[in-house]
């Protein structure tokens, strides 16, 4: 943890002045190592008296990271100013020159940016990084292009974070953020029929922003405050007991039986185990769930003797 207290703002029209920034532009979506080398350039520049601002074009679509989320996570890393700013119809048809005059200079008072190779922005997205060097000799700010982190030949962005979501290869989806892909929220009671029936879980509902992995079930761990918890979870509509209203995130902790009800968890994924799938009874569920407890022990047993080697 860094200790800084971040400012957060949505509205251009509200920006705080700033005497001087770094600034880095994007949209942020997912905070992969991307976005890292992005962000660490800007905080890079605290150490020159600069205030590290992260100025994200937000979009309404499903997000790698919830709001919540991304604001705790660049708080975490040290940003000072986060403009979550939604790409609205005056942003859309603000031209670039426009936005680096009235937006980085005159409010923020940019002495250093930081974007990507194909960074765009502006009314018919115009705006580039050799516009941005341009303007930056005219009034007084340095423009550095961050060369792209690549996996293997491929660059590595949200677009291609949300393919490997999209198929569950949440493995890979770590590999790109550089940390697991997880949920965060307060654990709720369900129908109680776990308890009951089956075996005690905790259950979550991720915020509707939040973009998740196919339905199905995968080994994870859950972190209530300083506590961490190996676990299977089950992401879907629950179909074989017919609560089928919203999605879901159910999870059975290992060797756990505190309660939990209120607190608030974040459920990281680790591998996915299986599809979810309908059963024709709560018997053979519950054969199913402990195969999969027993591959999810089996998969911690071995990481944990890989680690100590």
């Amino acid at each position: 943890m860094t200790g800084v207290i971040m400012d957060y703002q949505k509205n251009i029209e509200k920006i705080p002045q700033v005497l001087r920034c770094a600034v880095t532009l994007g949209k942020f979506d997912g905070l992969h190592r991307g976005h890292q080398k992005l962000i660490q350039r800007v905080l890079e520049k605290k150490e020159q008296g600069l205030s590290a601002v992260v100025f994200a074009f937000d979009q309404s679509n499903r997000m790698i990271l919830s709001h919540e989320e991304r604001r705790a996570k660049l708080e975490t890393m040290g940003v000072d100013l986060f403009l979550e700013c939604p790409l609205n119809e005056r942003l859309r048809h603000m031209l670039p020159e426009v936005f680096v005059k009235e937006i980085l200079v005159d409010r923020l008072h940019v002495g250093f940016l930081a974007v990507g190779q194909d960074f765009r922005f502006g009314y018919e997205r115009k705006g580039n990084a050799q516009l941005l060097q341009k303007m930056g000799q005219q009034y007084d700010f340095q423009v550095e292009v961050i060369p792209d982190e690549t996996d293997g030949k491929r660059k590595i962005s949200s677009t291609y974070v949300r393919e490997q979501l999209n198929e569950g290869k949440v493995e890979k989806v770590a590999e790109l953020l550089g940390e697991y892909f997880s949920t965060t929220g307060e654990v709720l009671h369900g129908r109680g029929l776990g308890h009951r029936k089956l075996m005690p879980t905790t259950n979550l509902v991720p915020p509707k922003e939040k973009l998740m992995p196919p339905n199905g079930v995968y080994i994870t761990k859950s972190r209530f405050g300083d506590q961490q918890f190996h676990g299977i979870t089950n992401v879907g509509y629950k179909p074989t007991v017919g609560a089928e209203e919203f999605l879901g995130v159910e999870t059975y902790l290992f060797h756990c039986d505190q309660n939990l009800y209120g607190q608030k968890s974040v459920v990281s994924f680790l591998k996915f185990l299986r599809p979810e799938r309908r059963f024709d009874s709560l018997e053979k569920l519950k054969a199913q769930l402990m195969a999969d407890i027993e591959k999810a022990q089996n998969y911690f047993e071995e990481t944990s003797k890989n680690v100590d080697c």
